[in-house]
């Protein structure tokens, strides 16, 4: 039997109704239950915020209880986790994949996050001019790739640190 065969019989044997979840707004009592990881800590394990704001690679978003199940590339920027009575941590993360799953939770997993306040504009000044320097330089194309990537790194945190 041929797949297109194969699915055509299987779309017709499908219940004609199926059960779909109910969705709506968040209300103000919903939480989502967050847990934040890296590879060497976790620094929330299922714990109930109000809202968690991320720097997907679509572009930046909020996440409230209820949000649709879906898979986001983190690019390099501000995780912000509001918690009940609006008082909210920022972290900035290297990258990653935040994972909204049914029932209100939500994975982040990252490869690198520090709180925001733990970054000396100083020296994220000093690091980017490095890496730009060594852009512009005559360096081999592998120095010049890692420099372009410190360079990304380096932009998105000056401009999360000049916002915070």
């Amino acid at each position: 039997m041929s797949a297109l065969r194969l699915l055509s019989s299987a779309a017709r044997r499908a219940p004609k109704s199926v059960p779909l979840g109910r969705r709506g707004y968040a209300e103000v009592a919903d939480k989502i239950k967050l847990s934040l990881v890296l590879p060497h800590q976790a620094i929330f394990t299922s714990a109930d915020v109000t809202q968690v704001n991320i720097s997907a690679a679509t572009g930046d978003m909020g996440i409230l209880a209820n949000h649709v199940p879906s898979i986001e590339p983190l690019r390099p920027g501000v995780v912000e986790v509001i918690e009940s009575g609006n008082g909210s941590k920022k972290w900035f993360v290297s990258g990653g994949f935040a994972t909204v799953h049914p029932n209100n939770k939500l994975t982040i997993n990252a490869v690198e996050a520090a709180p925001l306040e733990a970054f000396s504009v100083e020296a994220i000044r000093t690091n980017l001019a490095e890496a730009q320097r060594i852009i512009a330089g005559n360096g081999t194309e592998e120095q010049k790739a890692e420099a372009r990537v410190e360079a990304d790194v380096y932009e998105a945190l000056q401009h999360a640190v000049a916002t915070k």
